[in-house]
């Protein structure tokens, strides 16, 4: 039976077309779901609501379904919409009356969002461990091979010299800064809407304070209407920021692409990451990476994906913001896998020392000969033209 029940039918394209992958997705969620239901059985249980046995009962057989879940064995059907309805039927036809008055000062908005709020939280704690895996990964790369020298490039033609060290150091300082903003994204999710209901508050008194402490948030949203505000806002910005992780593993495949090319030979990728051509038998292609580069725009896309979704709604819930669930699900799943791949990468790709030493042609060294005439004296412009004019005879 669906949450909102009415006296008649509902039309079944219209159920499909309004519920859409959501039955689906919330597989994600159950075990959120059922863990926010518990600590709103106690709150009810603690304010006079539910019977201590009540309380009980949906404690034990709400745990149940987390280990059901945990087996593959809870199922969501199309009828059901999500999750939250589902677990609902459940109870309802295990424990009858009881199950009945689980959803008691709460509405399916505050629900769903506080089951996604505890998703949320998890997963960006799964993604800074996977950053900070990366980080030892790069770190352990440098210490192997930091001091190879190799070219340093500006408008992709060679520059001045530049290292492994540096290259490796330039992606771990960019690292940690993506966990800054990874964690600024934590402290914000970490807010927890449950008993705010459909935006408006609920017409009983309960205690929010203890639900947000029973789920280990930081504080209670306060406003309610904010609360459904919040609903895309916070979606959005945890999607730029896994966009700025991605947007630092999107640079170092496209370096690794160029200087693991036969013409530069830099880098050495593993043979085992590599695919073949179904055609020339001698290509070996670094088809992990391109896709590493390309996850970065998928992801930059949702942004774009979800700002559109909740731009020009009023304020309080809107069902366009269902929408926002699916981009916010892959985000975490291309971050993650594509973090879990580079540092893989890092603990197997190696330098080739011979082909970065003979790169390191004399033309690098000539801002370093430019600044040792400037040692003696010479006018820093006076300098750059007698060096620019070395140069310029030496390539005729």
């Amino acid at each position: 039976m669906k949450l909102w029940k009415k006296n008649y039918e509902l039309n079944k394209d219209v159920e499909r077309f309004t519920v859409g992958k959501d039955y689906i997705l919330d597989k994600n969620l159950i075990k959120y779901d059922c863990i926010a239901s518990i600590a709103h059985v106690k709150m009810l249980g603690k304010v006079g609501m539910l019977k201590p046995a009540e309380v009980k009962r949906l404690g034990l057989e709400l745990n149940k379904i987390i280990e059901l879940d945990k087996k593959g064995l809870f199922k969501i059907k199309r009828e059901d919409e999500d999750c939250h309805t589902a677990i609902e039927n459940h109870l309802t036809k295990r424990l009858g009356d009881v199950g009945k008055k689980v959803h008691t000062a709460r509405s399916r908005n505050d629900q769903s969002l506080t089951a996604l709020r505890l998703y949320y939280r998890e997963e960006l704690e799964s993604t800074k461990a996977l950053v900070n895996e990366l980080i030892s990964s790069i770190t352990e790369f440098k210490v192997e091979y930091g001091r190879v020298q190799l070219p340093g490039y500006t408008h992709t033609r060679k520059a001045m010299p530049s290292s492994v060290a540096l290259w490796s150091d330039a992606f771990i300082d960019s690292m940690k800064d993506n966990l800054k903003v990874l964690e600024f994204v934590s402290v914000l999710v970490n807010q927890s809407p449950l008993g705010s209901g459909a935006g408006y508050g609920v017409p009983i008194k309960i205690d929010r304070e203890y639900t947000a402490r029973e789920l280990g948030f930081e504080k209670a949203q306060s406003n309610p209407i904010y609360v459904q505000n919040s609903r895309g806002k916070f979606e959005l910005a945890i999607v730029q920021a896994l966009g700025q992780v991605m947007l630092d593993l999107n640079k170092i495949a496209s370096d690794l692409i160029i200087f693991s090319m036969p013409e530069f030979g830099y880098f050495i990728l593993p043979k085992k990451f590599l695919t073949g051509s179904s055609m020339m038998p001698h290509k070996n292609n670094p088809d992990v990476l391109e896709i590493l580069r390309a996850n970065y725009h998928v992801v930059d896309s949702y942004s774009f994906r979800i700002s559109g979704i909740i731009s020009n709604l009023i304020s309080g819930y809107n069902r366009d913001v269902q929408l926002t669930k699916e981009p916010m699900m892959d985000s975490f799943e291309i971050a993650e896998t594509s973090l879990r791949i580079a540092s893989l990468l890092f603990k197997e790709m190696k330098v080739d020392r011979e082909k970065c030493d003979k790169a390191m042609t004399r033309e690098l060294f000539a801002t370093e000969e430019t600044y040792k005439l400037v040692e003696k004296g010479v006018p820093f412009r006076e300098a750059y033209k007698q060096v620019s004019d070395k140069f310029s005879d030496q390539s005729r």
